[in-house]
């Protein structure tokens, strides 16, 4: 029994249910781990005996198994401090953002291409206004002789140097604008009083 203190009427620990949640949080969260490659863990502030079971557990592709060494692995995360286990979960939501922005930029790419193949010299001085640095004439190349491969039935190659030249054009400023960003929160959390 958990108790009560009789003077505040508050408990002395947390509810079973409590305590279930949390180890269904972290049993979740080994779930994740499991699941990420060598490369993307590697990232991650994981401890060196953690890393080990999570590697283990990768091996295994018995359902049962599996299901009996993610539950081990959960129990070995729950010994951690809670510290690590928010250290990790912090770094796996900046690496998810990070993927987001990635993803956002590839789709601003490829509709940047559709729309200058699909609109030509209209679209093409939109872009120069966004991106006073584009090579105005290497793009009008690159979209004619898209549309000429297309027209002959020819393989892509125009339009994926298309889709090279965008991206390098767009990298740079998607990344100049992260740091920016980056920059701003940092300053807001320097503005913020220490609790």
């Amino acid at each position: 029994m958990r108790g009560r203190d009789e003077d505040t009427g508050e408990f002395f620990s947390e509810s079973r249910s409590q305590n279930r949640r949390e180890a269904l949080e972290v049993l979740a969260l080994g779930e994740k781990l499991v699941e990420l490659t060598a490369a993307q863990l590697a990232r991650l502030p994981i401890p060196a005996e953690l890393l080990e079971h999570i590697e283990y557990s990768k091996r295994i592709t018995s359902h049962g198994a599996r299901k009996r060494q993610l539950a081990f692995l959960a129990k070995q995360m729950r010994r951690e401090d809670d510290a690590t286990l928010d250290a990790i979960r912090d770094a796996m939501e900046a690496n998810s953002e990070t993927s987001k922005r990635a993803v956002a930029l590839m789709h601003r790419i490829e509709r940047w291409r559709e729309r200058l193949l699909a609109e030509g010299d209209a679209a093409l001085a939109a872009l120069l206004d966004e991106y006073p640095d584009a090579d105005r004439q290497a793009l009008r190349t690159l979209v004619r002789n898209a549309l000429a491969e297309k027209a002959r039935n020819k393989p892509p190659r125009a339009f994926r140097e298309i889709y090279q030249a965008l991206r390098d054009l767009m990298l740079p400023a998607q990344a100049a604008a992260a740091d920016a960003d980056m920059a701003g929160d940092e300053a807001d959390d320097a503005d913020e009083p220490a609790a």
